[in-house]
């Protein structure tokens, strides 16, 4: 079993053991990840899964955290989705980077309703594992060379660990320099 010395307060079990704590679309990827076992999970207070407030109460380090966001841009009346990956010390350049790479005139944050329902993941634990097939999963570059990480895990009752160089793997996953402000 892996030790993670990011994980502050949490216990931390393998991901693959605890499909409970994981939205479905997670599970079922994470079993058809090549290494599932790399992912660990660990139960949290579902009121305290914003990074911020994850944070302070479980002793986990802010820059050792990532968070996803989903971005929505239209071309020709074609909506067009993606998922970035930034450290929570950061903030994904929605406008520059992310606008050219969907090619649209204009890229936002996706409605909530519509990010949930689209993911089948939790508002506020969305997660680049287990995102729609079709969807780029734009990841920056610091977070693919983090050795450890703590990312939502689809739904707000949990959080995942796990290694920047798994989530760069992902299928869909490009590693961006820059994408992040």
């Amino acid at each position: 079993m892996t030790t993670w010395t990011i994980a502050g307060t949490l216990t931390v079990e393998p991901a693959s053991k605890h499909p409970e704590l994981l939205a479905d679309p997670v599970a079922k990827a994470l079993a058809a990840l090549p290494d599932p076992d790399a992912l660990g999970v660990a139960e949290i207070d579902p009121e305290l899964a914003d990074t911020a407030a994850f944070c302070e109460a479980y002793s986990t380090p802010l820059s050792a955290s990532a968070n996803c966001v989903v971005i929505a841009g239209k071309r020709a009346g074609e909506v067009r989705f993606a998922a970035a990956l930034v450290l929570a010390t950061t903030r994904a350049d929605v406008n520059g980077v992310i606008k050219r790479r969907l090619d649209v005139r204009k890229a936002s944050f996706a409605p909530m309703a519509e990010a949930v329902e689209l993911t089948g993941m939790a508002y506020g634990g969305i997660t680049p594992v287990g995102l729609p097939e079709a969807w780029p999963i734009l990841i920056d570059k610091a977070v693919a060379e983090a050795p450890e990480l703590v990312i939502g895990s689809g739904i707000r009752g949990s959080k995942l660990l796990v290694p920047g160089h798994v989530l760069a793997a992902l299928p869909g996953a490009e590693v961006i320099e820059g994408l992040a402000l």
